[in-house]
């Protein structure tokens, strides 16, 4: 004898909190919740019977366990699903000291089904409620963590959608594309279309060169992401390490006038005019003396290789430079002639920018700044608003453009089955970039278009 058992499962929906706001102490600190008992909790905390919705409401905050007084501030209520994160939603503005901020949070954690936000959740819930996608969250991170001028541009026009839509448009026509071809294999051949194989080919050759201009972008948005990878190349003793720290307005590189002080490459993070920079500093270019600078010496040349940009450090007043030197600089590099307080004409002539310099007294370091700025944006300028950022990004697009390939490189009435799921597994690329990989959308455009109840 069997006996059904039936378990009963009770799922708890569970209210988050964080603050939202920056490091305490601070002049407003913004403490923000979102869950199913928000309106609940404020209430409790407020001692407010009525709370607007989308208004500033003024109030005073106050431990429920013994009704004392916490603080007063603003508290924004956002009733679902018109709030950032899809579900209710509060933010409370309080005064931003550490006393007050611990003391509000220690609150929240007594109220039941109520714990602290893991990173990053709030946006998380926003886009498992459709309230983002996955390229508008990442772009919203990368909003946050901007640091430069040109990051935050890039990070707000990614913020707006642009990019998402079309990456939609063009998996929308992968959709529809698929939808011909499933429905070739499903149904008789009088009841579609003619020419059906044709207009499909048409549409993803379309796709394919759509997606492969989108990749030949020189890496921009990652570029400008990550920051432009500059390097400081030049001969022992030229002033590479002075340049590093003069620019980095600290003691980044120990300076010596001992030759051969830089051994490793030495790495900042800059803001130069609006430009993310990583600024390296590398070892003197000569004739090794031992396995320790040789290395060093090696690792400076593959760091030039990488770089987008190589400042060359040459002695003005010296009047041989290293052949090796000579054969680095290119349209991609400035040629500083250092030591221009001893020597203050150009003792040498090259065929790309050149700047007369004194580190030591800061003179046409200016200069150098505004050289460093233009020569990256003639570089990398570009005004397309579907600049791949991740290299997640790049990666599916790349599988995209493959399986795409893979589909046209198929004979058509033979291997239609396997034609289809190429274009799935195209379709299923594209899609995780924005976060959305649904099979049921295929069917959706097969009734649109086809009439198969018929």
């Amino acid at each position: 004898m069997y006996r059904n058992i039936v378990l009963q499962v009770f799922i708890i929906e569970m209210n988050i909190y964080a603050l939202s706001s920056g490091r305490p102490p601070s002049g407003i600190a913004i403490i923000r919740i979102s869950g199913t008992d928000v309106l609940e909790i404020s209430k409790k905390i407020t001692k407010e019977k009525d709370i607007k919705s989308k208004y500033i409401n003024y109030c005073k905050f106050y431990d429920p366990s013994d009704h004392t007084l916490i603080d007063e501030g603003l508290l924004l209520w956002f009733p679902k699903p018109d709030s950032f994160t899809g579900d209710n939603l509060a933010e409370f503005h309080v005064h931003g000291s550490n006393a007050v901020i611990n003391k509000f949070l220690n609150v929240l954690s007594k109220e039941s089904n109520c714990r602290l936000a893991e990173p990053g959740e709030f946006t998380k819930i926003a886009f498992q409620n459709n309230k983002i996608d996955l390229l508008k969250a990442e772009s919203i991170s990368d909003l946050i963590h901007a640091e430069t001028e040109l990051q935050r541009e890039q990070a707000i026009k990614l913020t707006q959608g642009n990019a998402s839509n079309y990456y939609n448009e063009l998996r929308e026509k992968l959709i529809k594309s698929l939808s011909y071809i499933e429905a070739k294999i499903d149904f008789a051949e009088d009841d579609l279309p003619e020419k059906v194989l044709k207009e499909v080919h048409k549409s993803i050759t379309g796709i394919h060169h759509d997606i492969q201009k989108i990749l030949e972008d020189n890496k921009i948005g990652e570029k400008i992401r990550d920051g432009f990878k500059v390097s400081i190349i030049g001969d022992v003793n030229a002033g590479k390490s002075s340049l590093l720290n003069l620019l980095s307005k600290r003691e980044v590189a120990i300076v010596s006038e001992e030759e051969g002080t830089t051994r490793d490459i030495i790495e900042v993070f800059l803001n130069v005019d609006g430009y993310p920079i990583i600024l390296a500093d590398t070892a003197g270019i000569r004739e090794a003396k031992n396995e320790v600078e040789k290395k060093g010496i090696s690792l400076a040349l593959d760091k030039s290789k990488e770089a987008d940009l190589k400042i060359i450090m040459i002695d003005n007043s010296s009047k041989v430079i290293n052949n090796k030197i000579k054969d680095l600089i290119n349209k991609d590099s400035i040629v500083l002639l250092n030591k221009s307080d001893i020597d203050d004409k150009q003792n040498h002539k090259f065929d790309t920018d050149t700047i007369l310099v004194s580190v030591k007294d800061n003179k046409n370091i200016n200069i150098l700044i505004k050289k460093i700025k233009d020569k990256l944006s003639n570089k990398f300028t570009s005004n397309n608003n579907t600049l791949i950022t991740r290299q997640r990004h790049r990666a599916k697009l790349n599988e995209c453009l493959k399986e795409i390939d893979k589909f046209m490189n198929k004979d058509h009435n033979k291997d239609i089955e396997l034609a289809a799921e190429d274009l799935r597994m195209a379709t299923r690329h594209l899609g995780s970039i924005v976060g959305k990989v649904d099979v049921e959308e295929i069917l959706g455009s097969i009734f649109k278009d086809f009439c198969i109840g018929k």
